[in-house]
């Protein structure tokens, strides 16, 4: 499998294409890295392939906020300039003025 460069990085805001959640990338595996138990889990018909980046995110929904683990193909920019509520946020980064996350030093050591 041929690694490819993740389109996102620490801090990004994306959204899922299908399921409606966002999040806050707080770490990215170059591909899947995962259980298989976890992926087969995924219906086939929207399974993604395992040699694309797999993000790791800080997740919300209208209901909940949670951690979840998404392909790249299956995420888009999160352009609502709303922050995100997750509780852990706060533990992993700093926001700054323009309202980016900017990972804490002491979390990346």
């Amino acid at each position: 499998m041929k690694e490819r460069q993740a389109k996102y990085a620490i801090g990004d805001i994306v959204r899922h294409r299908v399921y409606s959640f966002r999040g806050v990338v707080f770490d990215v595996d170059p591909t899947f890295s995962n259980s298989e138990e976890w992926y087969n889990s995924i219906p086939e018909e929207v399974r993604p392939t395992k040699d694309q980046p797999f993000y790791h995110l800080f997740a919300e929904n209208a209901e909940t906020e949670y951690v979840a683990y998404v392909s790249e193909q299956n995420l888009l920019p999160d352009t609502s300039n709303e922050p995100v509520r997750h509780p852990q946020i706060a533990e992993v980064f700093d926001i700054d003025e323009q309202g980016r996350y900017k990972a804490r030093t002491h979390y990346m050591n």
